[in-house]
C-alpha cells in the first residue's frame, strides 16, 4: 500500500466557495481513478500547520497506481481548473507501507 498525503495552503484571494469546489474535486477522484482504495480529507484545526489549512490522504494499492494517478485526465482536470488557480503552496509526502 502507498499513502499520498497532500497539504494545501491557499492564496489570500481564494474564496471559501472555490476552496470547497477544489476539495470536492479532489475527493471525487476516488471514484474516477483506479487504484485509490481510500481517501480522507479535512480542514486543519491545529495552530501547528504553518498556514496549510487543508489536507488529503489518498491510499493507493501500490506505487504503480500512484504513478498512474498523476497523469490521469481526471486528476489533471482538477489540478488545472480547480486547484492551481487558488493554491499558494502544496506539500506532498508519499510513502509505502
Amino acid at each position: 500500500m502507498v499513502e499520498h498525503i497532500l497539504l494545501i495552503r491557499w492564496t489570500k484571494q481564494a474564496s471559501p466557495e472555490a476552496i470547497d469546489r477544489a476539495m470536492a474535486g479532489l475527493r471525487g477522484l476516488k471514484d474516477k481513478i483506479p487504484g485509490i482504495v481510500e481517501l480522507s480529507s479535512g480542514a486543519n484545526f491545529s495552530d501547528r500547520s504553518r498556514g496549510y489549512t487543508h489536507g488529503l490522504c489518498f491510499r493507493f494499492t501500490d506505487r504503480a497506481a500512484l504513478d498512474a494517478y498523476f497523469p490521469h485526465a481526471a486528476h489533471q482536470h482538477v489540478v488545472q481548473s480547480l486547484l492551481n488557480p487558488i493554491r499558494d503552496e502544496v506539500l506532498i509526502v508519499d510513502y509505502e507501507f
